[in-house]
């Protein structure tokens, strides 16, 4: 069919609207309901996923996104509603039901086996006639590999992979045991621009294959990207979709959030910078002994925000522990530099240590409810953590916290039924609100933050964009790990980029190119100038 005469698109977008008009339906979700106690996740939702396309599903967090896909996965059951594959009515009771349908899950958090072997992962849990064969399945594993364009060794152990080499396991996994429809949630979570770029060339190739694959993500440029069609969820119910190609970033956030949201990132011109942390020669090793940061010397200013650049495992998390006073350090020196000039080593001292020299340093760490949160504990109390030890009385001060709890509820419009809720029970999002919230509030003069924004969907994540600009405001000397380069380079003032526990360099987030960040993080260039 030739491709018709559309004002304003191109052929290949033309060719897309031809294959969507001749669509044939692959999953049909009708009326899918799923609740949780008092939670309504999905409200009778409608949703058809077309065969041979690349859908993006959006929306806010706790909108229902994964628990709609992990009903078409098999790990929830519908409390209402049908789902229909290819026409039938199929009942999906677990992850091995709906292999049998051809569907297959990739979730954002990684399930391998560190000790065994890419080919072994891929074939655990499989019941095969006869003795196991090794080498046939290697064989097979590296066909599926010369047919989508992936790129790993059957028999590399999984300690040995970096994480583009491990979710690429997870894919061949599912199409190893015959999916044809396969999900992928936030897949580019923790990818370089190198190796999102390598992912979506290996989707479009099972794309072309008649595969069909749906992308759960927040990265809105992406969407435009990859997918040929947008759909999208709020508050648990389906608002509807768009064909990717006659959509832009604005409508699709509009869409997801309901109202006009401004998709600028405020960047205004660091505030009177002073060095605030001084970091000579840090070398931080593991408990089992590896390198985790080797000889590492950079500063951080007041009045600014540095961002740090790194695929995951290259000593952010690390860093940001030994500044906070978390981690041991082997070698080297953390200096405080107050107002006056004045200096404290930081080395060697615990967080309440460091609060004891008047240091008023915050950290939101990366695992929010192991290190930052008590999941047990309700809002108020969570929020008392950090103010017990104030006050002379033998009895704690409840009001302050219960204040501050309402005031973060309400500022970063956290979704809770009270402040009674146990924190574990709030969605990974108005979690990180949450802990966000409560570090911003105790006035820090110097402000760490690991993922700030790492599962959070656009509206929140803008959100805490304002509440970082604010402090670097105040003077604040704001430190932000993240993973979307994008956003380091629209909000940070100087980028530091980590590759294997060492500094690659220091770039103006003003001019930084992109690329060029994305090399220095593999190694591949970089050299740039400490600033």
């Amino acid at each position: 069919m030739k491709a018709p005469a559309c004002p304003g698109f191109s052929y290949f977008e033309r060719k897309v609207l031809i294959c969507l008009a001749n669509r044939e339906v692959a999953v049909s979700m009708r009326d899918i309901t799923k609740v949780f106690g008092s939670v309504i996740a999905n409200n009778k939702v409608n949703l058809d996923i077309y065969r041979g396309e690349i859908l993006s599903l959006l929306g806010e967090n706790g909108s229902g996104k994964t628990t709609l896909m992990n009903m078409l996965s098999g790990i929830y059951y519908p409390d209402g509603g049908e789902v229909y594959i290819n026409g039938e009515l199929a009942a999906i009771h677990s992850p091995k039901e709906a292999f049998g349908y051809g569907i297959g899950m990739i979730h954002q958090h990684f399930k391998l086996v560190d000790v065994f072997t890419a080919a072994e992962n891929i074939i655990l849990g499989l019941k095969e006639e006869g003795k196991l064969d090794l080498k046939k399945a290697s064989d097979k594993i590296r066909e599926i590999c010369d047919t989508y364009g992936f790129d790993i060794d059957p028999d590399q152990k999984i300690y040995n992979m970096s994480v583009s080499q491990k979710q690429t396991v997870e894919i061949v996994k599912v199409l190893y045991r015959g999916a044809d429809i396969l999900i992928l949630d936030e897949p580019t979570a923790v990818l370089t621009p190198q190796e999102t770029e390598k992912l979506f060339a290996v989707l479009r190739n099972m794309k072309a294959a008649g595969k069909t694959v749906v992308i759960i993500t927040h990265k809105l440029h992406e969407v435009l990207e990859i997918s040929d069609r947008v759909a999208v969820l709020r508050k648990g119910e389906f608002i509807g979709d768009m064909i990717t190609a006659e959509t832009n970033e604005q409508e699709m956030t509009n869409m997801m959030v309901g109202r006009m949201v401004s998709l600028n990132i405020d960047r205004p011109d660091p505030v009177d910078p002073k060095p605030r942390i001084q970091i000579d020669n840090l070398t931080v090793k593991s408990q089992d002994g590896i390198m985790k940061l080797d000889d590492v010397s950079f500063t951080i200013n007041s009045g600014e925000i540095l961002g740090i650049a790194g695929i995951s495992g290259c000593g952010q998390k690390e860093l940001l522990e030994a500044i906070a006073g978390l981690q041991p350090a082997e070698n080297g020196t953390i200096k405080y530099i107050d107002d006056e000039g004045e200096t404290d080593e930081l080395i060697g001292k615990d967080p309440l240590q460091i609060a004891a020299l008047g240091v008023a340093l915050s950290f939101v760490p990366e695992d929010r409810l192991g290190m930052g949160l008590v999941g047990n504990m309700d809002l108020t109390d969570n929020m008392m953590l950090r103010s017990f030890r104030k006050g002379k009385s033998i009895f704690t001060d409840r009001k302050s916290p219960k204040k501050l709890a309402e005031r973060v509820v309400d500022e970063l419009e956290v979704s809770t039924s009270s402040l009674s809720t146990p924190v574990r029970k709030l969605s990974g999002g108005n979690v990180q609100k949450v802990l966000v919230g409560r570090e911003i509030a105790s006035a820090p003069t110097v402000l760490l933050s690991a993922y700030a924004v790492r599962g959070l969907d656009i509206n929140s994540s803008y959100t805490i964009y304002d509440l970082l600009n604010q402090q670097k405001k105040k003077g604040v000397a704001v430190v932000y790990v993240g993973e979307d380069l994008d956003v380091l380079m629209e909000l940070s003032d100087r980028i530091l980029v980590l590759c294997g526990g060492k500094v690659s360099g220091i770039v103006d987030g003003r001019t930084a190119d992109k690329n060029e960040i994305g090399m220095m993080m593999t190694k591949l260039g970089g050299g740039a100038g400490n600033e």
